[in-house]
């Protein structure tokens, strides 16, 4: 599964959207109690540590009075509406381009893992800085002070990011046709009748994102690439060391600053080599990617994909599209891992697009789609606080109706 160094890169998927997918999974899952050595035998007893909803519980953690130094303390009308970020210490340079910090280097975030590398650290600040924009607004154009400028900026927010998840990021990796199928005739496969993290979702479909993060990535226009856990992207937990770690999210999104957007790399049975060499996991445990998801999947008794396919009634053309790819690797055509049938459905058949077309490589095939729009699609549409929940016309500020437009608004 080594791509090597000469990988594909997608022509539509912008790289920003893989970490905004990181982003994402950490809003709505954490696994802390399973392992590759024992089997979990029920599935729903484990338990999630974070909510299963999109409610940005990592950027507000439990609220301002649960867990108040999260946010800012000055005595005016933005005490306790406002998050804090590294400009708010006071010392200026590079921590006002940082997060909170502890005085040991630990982010003051509502999930830790949110600092494990410098995109997604810098990603968590950037939506700390759109909340805190959104609150400057509020606050000009509708008077609002404290508590009540908090719920009010805090909704706004959430309702931004999640129409965002729907209709750019799933659009992009899902494809349109497959997610106005689900939004206007209702889910097939994800059922019941309250929020849920699937199986076939987290430990598999969700995982598409491996195959798609390049080994070098650019963080600011003309500079230099980065090795993906590099000195300057790599290491997490610690603090903003260096200006070329600050990310310009133009180099990374398509926004109005029309850039020439780096994008993901094509979604394959392939990963970055970086990727089957973790440097953070000793060689004599599993530091292979690769060898981990499909541990997690065994771990889980994952049904194969194959069977899954099946199941949802895909034709017998696609199912053995798949089955010879997998069989040119010298694997049996039965019983193929969920993951690595995703992964090679993507290469052999691709993405749904408008007019029927599909397109290899450029974003999940028919069954991987279907897992992951339903699954994110369907976690909004039962939790009655998200916009799909309770208001399913609303839409966003056009200055703000994508993720790359979100996450710059209030750069400085």
């Amino acid at each position: 599964m080594d791509a090597g160094t000469k990988k594909s890169r997608t022509k539509g998927v912008d790289v920003g959207q893989i970490f905004f997918g990181q982003f994402v999974d950490h809003d709505i899952t954490l696994d802390a109690s399973t392992s590759f050595q024992r089997v979990v035998d029920d599935p729903g007893e484990v338990p999630n540590v974070r909510t299963p909803t999109l409610d940005l519980d990592c950027i507000y953690g439990l609220g301002p009075e649960a867990q108040p130094y999260l946010y800012t303390d000055e005595d005016d009308d933005f005490r306790g509406a406002k998050l804090l970020t590294g400009a708010d210490s006071g010392t200026g340079g590079l921590a006002d381009s940082d997060l909170a910090r502890a005085v040991n280097g630990r982010a003051i975030i509502g999930d830790p893992r949110n600092d494990e590398n410098r995109v997604i650290s810098q990603l968590q600040l950037a939506m700390i800085r759109f909340h805190n924009h959104v609150c400057d607004d509020l606050h000009t154009h509708e008077g609002l002070s404290r508590g009540e400028l908090f719920e009010e900026a805090r909704i706004e927010t959430t309702w931004h990011y999640q129409w965002n998840v729907v209709n750019d990021f799933l659009n992009s990796i899902c494809g349109a046709p497959v997610v106005d199928d689900i939004l206007a005739c209702g889910r097939q496969y994800y059922c019941g009748g309250h929020p849920y993290i699937p199986v076939e979702f987290s430990v598999a479909a969700y995982r598409f994102g491996h195959s798609m993060i390049p080994q070098k990535i650019q963080l600011q226009k003309s500079g230099a690439q980065h090795d993906l856990f590099g000195s300057i992207l790599g290491g997490g937990f610690k603090p903003l060391a260096s200006a070329d770690a600050v990310v310009d999210f133009h180099e990374l999104f398509d926004t109005p600053a029309n850039r020439s957007v780096q994008k993901a790399d094509k979604l394959d049975a392939k990963l970055a080599p970086i990727l089957l060499a973790l440097p953070f996991i000793d060689p004599d445990d599993v530091n292979s990617l690769a060898t981990r998801n499909l541990l997690r999947g065994n771990t889980f008794l994952l049904p194969g994909g194959d069977k899954i396919a099946i199941h949802m009634g895909r034709p017998d053309s696609e199912l053995d599209k798949v089955r010879d790819k997998v069989e040119s690797f010298g694997l049996p055509r039965e019983g193929i891992p969920l993951w690595l049938y995703l992964l090679v459905e993507a290469e052999e058949i691709g993405r749904a697009e408008t007019g029927g077309n599909r397109t290899k490589g450029e974003g999940l095939g028919p069954v991987g789609a279907r897992i992951v729009a339903e699954t994110i699609i369907g976690l909004l549409e039962l939790d009655h606080e998200s916009y799909l929940g309770a208001n399913r016309n609303w839409s966003p500020r056009p200055e703000w109706d994508s993720v790359g437009k979100m996450v710059t608004a209030a750069q400085p």
